[in-house]
């Protein structure tokens, strides 16, 4: 071979020594330990009862007309009996006797104090809920006599799949 085809040839592998110098390809670490990482979320709630509570009811309102027209009906009553002063007397107190028939009449169904109620009563209140979220694993394995870790979505079993790339040392 002659010097010339050795200079070509020369040329030929030195310009393909990029090409050669970079390689991947895939192979197989044994996984030595996984670890979930896990976070705590807060996702606080309502928490409602209901209670019964007594509540005092106002006494209801007395009606008046009875008391009214008893008075009315006594006074003329009363204007009736006797004479003189006498009389003016008979008035006034056939229209009191007259009020107070009147207003026993009207309001005999009406209790004269209010009654004791049970309420509902809602009581509300917001409570911490602690929730545990997977958000993926911490992977140790083993390749070559190594260990490395990594962050992983998954958990990849007993074996994970490597891409390995060598390159050659920098000076």
């Amino acid at each position: 071979m002659n010097l010339q085809a050795k200079l070509i040839a020369s040329a030929l592998c030195l310009s393909a020594l990029p090409f050669a110098q970079a390689a991947d390809f895939e192979d197989y670490g044994r996984v030595v330990r996984v670890t979930p990482q896990v976070e705590q979320i807060n996702r606080p709630r309502q928490e409602c009862r209901t209670e019964y509570v007594q509540v005092q009811q106002p006494a209801p309102e007395r009606g008046v007309g009875g008391a009214i027209l008893g008075g009315l009906v006594g006074g003329l009553a009363g204007n009736q009996v006797g004479g003189g002063s006498g009389r003016s007397v008979a008035t006034a107190a056939g229209a009191i006797a007259g009020a107070l028939v009147g207003d026993r009449v009207d309001n005999a169904n009406t209790p004269n104090q209010g009654g004791v109620q049970e309420q509902a009563v809602k009581q509300c209140r917001t409570v911490d809920h602690w929730e545990s979220r997977n958000t993926g694993y911490e992977v140790t394995y083993e390749y070559r006599g190594r260990n490395y870790t990594s962050n992983m979505s998954y958990d990849p079993g007993e074996r994970i799949r490597l891409r390995v790339a060598v390159e050659p040392m920098q000076r």
